[in-house]
């Protein structure tokens, strides 16, 4: 990436464009202030008895402008745990302590019970993050598509292809781990502790290990309302409180599309989906994870939305479409 995007979002975080962020806890807004949000909060409570998420909620800047079901409930936020992720290597490249473009031979990267090829062990950092590693070893944590749409190993070099590849992912778990130490303890203190999140603590994350790899996933159990101030942070360019958490050219740069996927509106980052509609001009980052786990962000209307399912309760879970056109729709009704 160039750095002309990262100096627009330096510039744009530094000035009055920076918007709130909610204090000690959530306030919700005034309908009388704010007389389009009524409105939001029919829509929104409509579409939570329809498709019956755990929790939903809409904030813009520093307020709740709706919500429905226990917003402190934490549920297993599953593969949205990668955008989190993503934030924690962004303080990791500026620190100097990860090279996007070190290899996995450079870093000592393996697997068992089958190893990696010499010409797997060439991609990089950075293709990891953009889910073009190459490398179709069996992965921890992996949904039945996942599975049934793995290439053949050998099948695509790496950098040529974009799969979403649950191996990429759990490995950037353990160069992390490498690099940094624990990733539930830096996501407590470099992220959860500033943005005073009022539910997460380390006790919320734990490594999933199964025999297909020995790299395991990293799982998160998170509420809405903390995930809702993860949203925030990426809405002001990764400022919070007046303290850069995550550095602003990150937040550009792995909100961007760098990769085609396959359905046309949406694009893929480092770790972030984004999304795109030619008809409306409505466009938007998130995460994205099985069953319904979202944190949307819109950032020309100062938006977020949080949705979090619990399988267990509601074994179908949500469609992802269907809660990104439910933000297309808000995104409408507000000035």
């Amino acid at each position: 990436m160039g750095r002309l995007p990262a100096m627009i979002m330096a510039l744009l975080v530094g000035s009055s464009w920076a918007h709130a962020e909610p204090g000690k806890h959530w306030q919700t807004a005034n309908p009388s202030e704010k007389p389009w949000s009524a409105a939001i909060s029919r829509e929104v409570q409509q579409f939570a008895d329809e498709q019956k998420p755990t929790a939903i909620m809409v904030v813009r800047d520093d307020e709740i402008i709706a919500s429905s079901g226990d917003i402190s409930a934490k549920v297993n936020v599953r593969s949205a745990r990668k955008s989190l992720i993503s934030a924690l290597y962004g303080i990791a490249v500026e620190e100097g302590r990860i090279n996007l473009d070190s290899t996995l031979a450079e870093r000592a990267i393996d697997d068992s019970p089958d190893a990696l090829s010499p010409a797997e062990k060439t991609a990089t950092v950075r293709q990891l993050l953009m889910a073009r590693s190459g490398v179709y070893h069996l992965a921890a944590y992996e949904t039945p598509q996942m599975k049934q749409l793995r290439p053949a190993r050998g099948s695509h070099p790496p950098g040529s292809f974009w799969y979403y590849n649950n191996w990429d992912f759990n490995a950037l778990g353990t160069i992390y781990r490498q690099s940094m130490g624990d990733v539930f303890k830096s996501f407590e203190t470099r992220i959860a502790r500033p943005l005073g999140m009022e539910d997460f603590s380390t006790r919320d994350g734990h490594y999933q290990k199964e025999d297909s790899s020995s790299h395991p996933a990293y799982v998160f159990h998170m509420s809405a309302r903390d995930l809702a101030r993860f949203g925030v942070l990426f809405l002001n360019g990764g400022r919070w409180n007046g303290a850069q958490l995550v550095p602003a050219h990150w937040v550009t740069e792995s909100t961007t599309r760098l990769s085609d996927t396959e359905q046309q509106e949406r694009g893929y980052g480092y770790l972030w989906w984004t999304y795109a509609k030619s008809d409306s001009g409505f466009s938007a980052f998130f995460a994205n994870g099985y069953g319904g786990q979202l944190v949307v962000v819109v950032p020309s209307k100062h938006l977020v939305l949080v949705e979090l399912v619990d399988l267990d309760a509601n074994p179908h879970g949500v469609r992802t479409q269907r809660a990104l056109d439910l933000v297309s729709r808000i995104s409408a009704s507000v000035p």
